[in-house]
């Protein structure tokens, strides 16, 4: 939060970095600001470790009638058992050259915030008319309280109101997880929300995964005034005992208006050593009315994902396992990327050098009536590769953005290399480039807040600005070298564990949030 030391100093002092490779360059400035806005926040009596200036799973929108005009948002202040102190955020009206940080009214640590102590998933969105969306996951550390919440800037993200839940409930029996905010590109004034709920007979959110019975369908809300209201809950994708739905994502056709909800659906035998193929299956439905009724799940493909570990320590990272991304483009054509692994069995643990990780892709260019045979653009690899995500822009060219751990050599243990690296397409997913662009990095993951695993995010954002894109990524602030990634970092005290409320240490900012605008 206060500015990386050696190259990163450039960026704490609102200039830029360029990391070039021998094809491609990106300009990668600092988003999140210098201190966090939450530093004076006392939250006494939760359970769980947090991690000061901890900047964790951003997403990002642009403004379509000014691509400009660019607004981010993310975890500020991560804890390791769920959320964060709150969620800030930062607009740019330079296309991401200079950013300028707020608040975002979901907690009680934010000015006008809504009465819970913790934020997470945050998601945003811009309208046809310059109308910026945005939602969360309100929630106590303390109690079993837990909200779908959403605000609404009129001004480029500047400032964020008409903060309120779209769904609040007091008991742990049911459970609020993974939101997403799309606006229809067509109606100004409308935007749509889906999330999952976990329902349970059991009020333990620690025994409920463990119950007999549970649920998590896919639930859904929008709003038709330009966020002053949001309509009441309806469930989209029922589940079953055992079942849900977990990483709902809308995406709407610009030309038809039609929505499609990408989610995570799993399916039974949703129990250990019941066959060995994946349980989380890649699925949608989608809607002609504007939400009021929807299909049957079609699936696409299972996900196979296994998780990320540190090949030679087995230490894990927290990744987007198990979570599309997906992307529509102005004819209506479909892609989505997600993580998995070609040897991949539910029934075994993964272990060091047990499995392998590569970035899966498929496309659709009838309206999800078909899909492409999911193939590898990325890996496979045994090094891990994490987190993809995907963009198209206006004329059709896709990016997929996600982290590498390439550089990680086989005697290394004190570190975790780790860069973050670009693939396109401009044949609508026939062929991708093969060489990647280096975005940024190296950095050192082993340096990042723990949250079951070094995180830096479920998510990742990237968006199109027309011409180009915006990424905006988080990287730890412990800088390795480009030329000798694996060796030891020297003389910067954002290197090591990072210091928390329970155990000090000198890494007392882990990590940040960049931006880097993408050809």
């Amino acid at each position: 939060m206060k500015g990386k030391l050696g190259s990163s100093f450039a960026i704490a002092c609102g200039l830029a970095l360029v990391f070039a490779n021998t094809s491609l360059a990106a300009t990668v400035v600092q988003a999140s600001g210098a201190a966090s806005p939450y530093g004076g926040c006392v939250q006494a009596g939760q359970p769980g470790t947090n991690y000061p200036n901890a900047e964790v799973e951003p997403q990002v929108a642009v403004n379509p009638t000014n691509t400009s005009d660019i607004v981010g948002q993310w975890h500020q202040d991560r804890w390791s058992n769920g959320g964060a102190l709150g969620i800030a955020g930062a607009y740019s009206a330079n296309g991401g050259g200079a950013w300028n940080d707020v608040t975002v009214p979901y907690t009680n640590c934010a000015p006008g915030g809504l009465p819970y102590e913790r934020g997470s998933d945050p998601w945003v969105s811009f309208g046809p008319d310059g109308t910026a969306y945005s939602s969360a996951l309100s929630f106590d550390g303390s109690t079993n309280r837990n909200a779908v919440s959403s605000a609404t800037s009129y001004d480029g993200g500047k400032t964020w109101t008409a903060q309120q839940a779209i769904v609040a409930y007091t008991t742990s029996q049911f459970s609020t997880d993974k939101n997403s905010t799309t606006a229809d590109p067509i109606h100004a004034g409308v935007a749509y929300t889906v999330w999952d709920t976990l329902t349970s007979q059991i009020n333990n959110p620690d025994a409920r995964l463990h119950a007999a019975q549970y649920t998590g369908p896919a639930q859904f809300s929008k709003t038709t005034d330009f966020g002053a209201t949001w309509s009441p809950v309806q469930t989209i994708i029922g589940s079953g005992n055992r079942q849900q739905t977990i990483g709902n994502v809308i995406v709407v056709d610009p030309k038809t208006d039609v929505l499609y909800d990408f989610t995570d659906l799993i399916v039974p035998p949703n129990t250990p050593f019941r066959g060995a193929r994946s349980n989380a299956e890649l699925a949608f439905v989608k809607s002609s009315d504007g939400g009021a009724t929807w299909t049957s799940p079609q699936v696409i493909a299972p996900f196979n994902a296994a998780g990320v570990v540190d090949p030679n320590t087995g230490a894990p990272a927290r990744v987007g396992d198990g979570l599309q991304e997906v992307a529509i483009d102005g004819a209506g054509n479909l892609y989505a990327v997600w993580e998995s692994s070609t040897n991949f069995d539910k029934n075994v643990k993964q272990g060091v050098g047990t499995f392998d990780n590569e970035v899966m892709f498929t496309n659709s260019s009838d309206h999800g009536v078909s899909w492409s045979t999911p193939r590898a653009i990325v890996g496979p690899s045994a090094l891990p590769i994490f987190t993809p995500t995907i963009a198209v822009n206006a004329s059709g060219k896709i990016a997929v953005t996600y982290y590498d751990s390439g550089s990680l050599s086989s005697t290394n243990t004190t570190t975790w290399p780790v860069d973050y690296k670009a693939i396109y397409s401009s044949d609508g997913g026939t062929t991708f480039s093969g060489t990647p662009q280096e975005v940024a990095g190296p950095f050192d993951l082993m340096s990042a807040p723990v949250a079951r695993g070094f995180f830096l995010g479920d998510y990742e954002g990237l968006q199109s600005t027309g011409t180009g894109f915006i990424a905006l990524f988080v990287m730890t602030n412990c800088n390795l070298s480009a030329s000798d990634p694996n060796a030891a970092p020297t003389g910067n005290p954002r290197c090591g564990p990072a210091s928390s409320n329970v155990t000090a240490t000198p890494n007392t900012d882990p990590t940040n949030v960049f931006s880097a605008t993408l050809p």
